[in-house]
């Protein structure tokens, strides 16, 4: 069961990542972009490691408000139930 659920945070990390990289991509080609709500959804089911790599990687929504903060946020309280469920 483990290993199920650390393979499913690595492929929906991974995934985030990709739509970063697809969102950063639009943006310099002058597309239509990927919601900032689809792209913190990402982060809220486990996402928000990769979103937070590849916003430094990709100098991608790194200044972008409150969507920033929001990220933050979200890795925050993720990092305090993992802290919870690890020592309580």
């Amino acid at each position: 069961m483990a290993a199920f659920v650390l393979l499913a945070l690595l492929a929906v990390n991974l995934f985030t990542i990709l739509r970063f990289w697809q969102d950063k991509k639009r943006a310099i080609a002058g597309e239509p972009r990927i919601a900032e709500s689809d792209l913190l959804a990402l982060a809220i089911f486990g996402g928000s490691p990769g979103a937070l790599l590849a916003s430094q990687l990709l100098r991608h929504k790194i200044r972008k408000q409150p969507f920033a903060n929001h990220l933050h946020v979200i890795f925050g309280a993720q990092t305090g139930v993992l802290i919870s469920l690890t020592f309580f």
